[in-house]
């Protein structure tokens, strides 16, 4: 794992309700909980911390509207 991944993952760990989907806010996150020197560096961690964010809301999304899905096509096999 490198070290962008790493270092999100750890923060993630430690602080899941300081991050959300929004780049600028978790650039503002960082910049309170870590010490981070490079600005490209901060600027990787939060941008790869956003995209995660992101997946998982739409991952959770698409199985929500999927199990939605089912229920009505057993409804329609039932009244059927």
């Amino acid at each position: 794992m490198d070290r962008i991944k790493r270092i999100s993952n750890e923060l993630l760990e430690k602080y899941p309700d300081k991050f959300s989907t929004d780049f600028a806010e978790n650039k503002e996150a960082l910049k309170q909980i870590a010490v981070v020197r490079s600005k490209l560096l901060r600027n990787k961690i939060a941008g790869y911390i956003t995209s995660y964010l992101h997946r998982q809301a739409v991952e959770k999304e698409m199985a929500v509207t999927s199990e939605g899905e089912e229920t009505t096509e057993s409804e329609l096999l039932e009244e059927g």
